[in-house]
């Protein structure tokens, strides 16, 4: 029998019952790419892929109680953390995933709007995402929400200065000059990302599929550049694979 083990990678996100987006999502992201995915929910949301009805967080004592013991039996080299109810608790979880492994790489996907219109987080501490960024690996902001974490206009000249604190992947799909164009800052050297072709077909969760992608081949050993490079990829199979809002996981 050949050695097939797969290196492990955890999503904290939400829960979403149609899963296009949230730990579902990414679970089936992990599994297609070839790792094996653990995860702790951080709420339940009501919503189909088309529309959103609400959300119930979970205290941080619950996810923390999910955690545990993930965190005493496997070891857990990268995370991912997706929808989050405020700055308070995501600065709580990524203590104790460095208390748990110093060693640690967090993906955070800072999720403040659905794609059904619902507004998650209409005030964010400005100051705080500095502290919270230097304990960051890897930021992955679409156009909107990059520009309205440091209260910038510019999404790139916001993206600019986050990379001061962690890398970052600027999602281009709201980008409307240079659409599905995304942008990449590693140890604060700007890279661009150019799409293969544009896409008419939109999908349900593409943010949450591309961080979890980044996330997994990181996991798989891949340097940033190469892992960002192939999230792309996988997105945009992800995007082609129907006419559908919600997306079909492959890797072929």
């Amino acid at each position: 029998m050949t050695n097939n083990k797969r290196p492990f990678a955890l999503s904290i996100a939400g829960y979403d019952p149609s899963a296009g987006a949230g730990v579902l999502a990414d679970i089936k992201t992990f599994e297609a790419i070839g790792v094996y995915g653990l995860a702790a929910t951080t709420c339940i949301t009501y919503q189909n892929d088309h529309s959103f009805e609400g959300v119930h967080w979970l205290s941080e004592k619950k996810i923390q109680r999910q955690l545990y013991p993930i965190l005493k039996e496997y070891k857990v080299d990268f995370v991912k953390i997706g929808l989050i109810e405020n700055i308070e608790i995501l600065h709580a979880i990524i203590q104790l995933l460095y208390v748990n492994n110093s060693a640690v790489k967090i993906i955070w996907d800072p999720i403040l709007r659905a794609s059904a219109g619902f507004n998650f987080h209409k005030k964010i501490p400005h100051k705080k995402i500095k502290n919270i960024l230097k304990s960051i690996h890897f930021i992955t902001p679409n156009w909107n929400e990059a520009a309205y974490l440091l209260n910038e206009n510019d999404a790139i000249k916001s993206s600019e200065k986050l990379s001061e604190y962690c890398n970052v992947y600027l999602k281009g799909g709201h980008n409307i000059e240079t659409p599905a164009t995304d942008m990449l800052w590693i140890n604060k050297k700007l890279d661009i990302l150019h799409p293969k072709e544009i896409t008419a077909f939109g999908k349900h969760g593409t943010g949450c599929v591309l961080s979890s992608a980044l996330t997994a081949y990181l996991a798989l050993g891949y340097s940033a550049a190469k892992a960002a490079t192939f999230a792309k990829e996988y997105t945009y199979q992800f995007l082609i694979s129907n006419a559908q809002n919600l997306g079909y996981h492959s890797t072929v």
